[in-house]
């Protein structure tokens, strides 16, 4: 017996859907079959086999309108990916409190009042739905220089167990809890492709991971293989980051 993901006839929203994570998300989404929304501050090229509108995830009288939109359109909403997100590099002393309050507003508000509005009309649906949140591995272990961004992504896993809870059986909510992942904005954040190159060895699985790899994981959690699947946090991390000490052994088993 073979498995295979088909999530065909499916209605997805993902945040932040049409470039990097997002559009690698979007992309295998697709491939199952699933008719895909994106959504963004600003209009974009929409995906292949997607659509685009503009939304800001933090806006909650525009996230209402975007679900019902959809709902309206197309019959229903079966599946939330909630990847928009992000933050700049600043050390937690030296960043205005503007700036860690627009973190954590988009980082974990906005993925709260999205899925909210997701629940709302999945409840209500007979098959339910799904929801599935794009978290870090900044959650799970310090996270200087992004340390509000690290905060929230932490508050992000809580909240998927929570509302596993509060929503559940009808609702099922995971989070993937992503490594480095090879996109542009990567590249930019690190300072150049030779940059990630030497941070691609420090990853056990000899790679950073690609949004394709994200992309999978989304559609496995989405469909009825992970149906006993829910309140979880996947780690999608390649084995995670070397710890310095195997890093010293190593060039000492070298020797001069």
């Amino acid at each position: 017996m073979s498995l295979s993901i088909d999530l065909a006839g499916r209605v997805a929203l993902v945040t932040g859907g049409a470039k990097g994570v997002g559009a690698g998300i979007s992309a295998e989404l697709v491939a199952a079959g699933a008719n895909v929304v994106t959504c963004g501050r600003r209009e974009a090229e929409a995906a292949p086999g997607t659509s685009h509108v503009v939304c800001d995830v933090r806006d909650s009288d525009a996230v209402r309108s975007l679900v019902d939109g959809i709902v309206a359109d197309r019959g229903s909403l079966d599946l939330l990916v909630n990847n928009a997100g992000g933050s700049g590099w600043g050390l937690a002393a030296e960043t205005d409190h503007v700036v860690h309050r627009k973190i954590l507003e988009l980082n974990l508000v906005a993925p709260l009042l999205v899925a909210q509005e997701a629940n709302r009309v999945m409840q209500r649906q007979e098959r339910g739905g799904a929801i599935v949140g794009i978290s870090s591995v900044s959650g799970v272990r310090p996270s200087p220089g992004t340390a509000a961004y690290g905060a929230a992504k932490a508050g992000l896993d809580h909240l998927t167990r929570s509302l596993a809870i509060e929503w559940g059986p009808r609702v099922r909510i995971n989070a993937i809890d992503l490594g480095m992942t090879r996109t542009e904005a990567l590249e930019g954040f690190y300072g150049g492709a030779d940059n990630l190159d030497e941070l691609e060895q420090t990853v056990p699985g000899g790679r950073l991971a690609l949004p394709q790899d994200v992309g999978w994981l989304t559609a496995f959690l989405a469909s009825p293989l992970a149906a006993h699947i829910s309140g979880a946090t996947i780690e999608l991390h390649g084995g995670g980051e070397a710890a310095d000490f195997l890093a010293e052994m190593r060039e000492e088993q070298a020797g001069p």
